[in-house]
């Protein structure tokens, strides 16, 4: 993930065991290295873009349990490819990879 941290916006977070990815105030990745089915790569988009980002990326399939948002399996024959082509989609801005964060609920303390 080398290059997304290069970019000034970028920034990343805990994110239930995982690391959710920031580019440009939007989540664009989550890295994840538990079991399947989180052993790999959460790309977070509208679920009317799916069919469009799997048909242009191999590998890439509906998350089998988190289905709003697609996953790149680490075990995928291509992910080492698929996974640097879908950094630099990010990178370039694709408008089809993304999500704004919700905004984070601040704990009363009673």
């Amino acid at each position: 993930m080398e290059s997304l941290q290069d970019e000034p916006s970028y920034l990343d977070r805990a994110w239930f065991g995982c690391r959710a990815v920031y580019l440009r105030g939007l989540m664009v990745l989550v890295l994840c290295s538990g079991e399947e089915p989180w052993n790999g790569l959460l790309i977070p988009t509208e679920k009317e873009l799916h069919y469009d980002i799997m048909k242009g990326f191999n590998g890439i399939v509906q998350h089998p349990v988190l289905k709003k948002w697609l996953y790149l399996p680490e075990n995928s024959e291509e992910f080492e490819s698929m996974a640097m082509d879908l950094v630099e989609a990010i990178r370039q801005g694709d408008p089809r990879i993304g999500i704004e964060p919700k905004e984070r609920r601040k704990k009363i303390n009673q």
